[in-house]
């Protein structure tokens, strides 16, 4: 029987972010309230990151030319999968 690998996934936390979009944290925390960035996920009880392969994603919609709705699909998207990775 085939044993199937696990998903591989790069935490990066905000100053990571910040530098990768170029963002200031007001905007970082203003994209993600009008959901046109993931949020981040907790990592304890005062730690929070983001996944590496969803702020690709943003950043590549963004350089792709992507309307402000298909940012938020996108973003919406992105969450389910997050959701679905559990089962």
């Amino acid at each position: 029987m085939k044993q199937l690998n696990p998903p591989l996934y790069r935490i990066e936390r905000k100053p990571e972010v910040l530098a990768k979009t170029g963002f200031s944290r007001s905007t970082l925390h203003l994209r993600i309230k009008q959901n046109l960035f993931v949020p981040p996920i907790a990592l304890g009880a005062r730690a929070v990151g983001w996944l590496a392969h969803e702020t690709d994603a943003i950043l590549g919609a963004m350089i792709a030319g992507c309307s402000g709705d298909e940012l938020r699909e996108l973003v919406s998207r992105l969450i389910d999968q997050r959701k679905s990775a559990l089962m």
